[in-house]
């Protein structure tokens, strides 16, 4: 069974970074395309980014492009996201997924597997 667990989030100034760590396990992860998304209180879980399973293509969201970026490690079975230029409105649960598709997925229901999520809160 494959489980997904994010770690690094937490409270963080504006202007701020944070990267945000997923480790997946019980698959093969390689094989695997990966994205985040975020939920802020009150709105719909929205697409972040997303890397394909070798790592060489990626998508971001309008709303993170310039200032994220998704990156994964095949070896150690993790997918990360670095997150600088933080603002209040980047506060959210941050969820990572996996998704055996071929490609960068930026759609909800082209991941089969989700995490708990992490809490990441920006002060302005």
């Amino acid at each position: 069974q494959v489980q997904l667990v994010e770690s690094g989030g937490g409270l963080v100034q504006a202007g701020g970074s944070l990267r945000l760590s997923c480790a997946a396990s019980g698959c093969t992860f390689s094989s695997y395309a990966m994205g985040w998304f975020r939920q802020a209180p009150g709105k719909e879980r929205e697409f972040g980014c997303a890397i394909n399973w070798t790592g060489g293509r990626t998508s971001y969201g309008d709303s993170v492009k310039g200032r994220f970026t998704i990156s994964r490690d095949n070896a150690k079975n993790t997918v990360y996201l670095q997150m600088n230029s933080l603002q209040p409105e980047d506060t959210a649960v941050y969820y990572c997924a996996a998704s055996t598709r071929v490609g960068v997925l930026r759609a909800l229901y082209g991941y089969d597997y989700w995490g708990q999520g992490t809490q990441v809160t920006v002060s302005s």
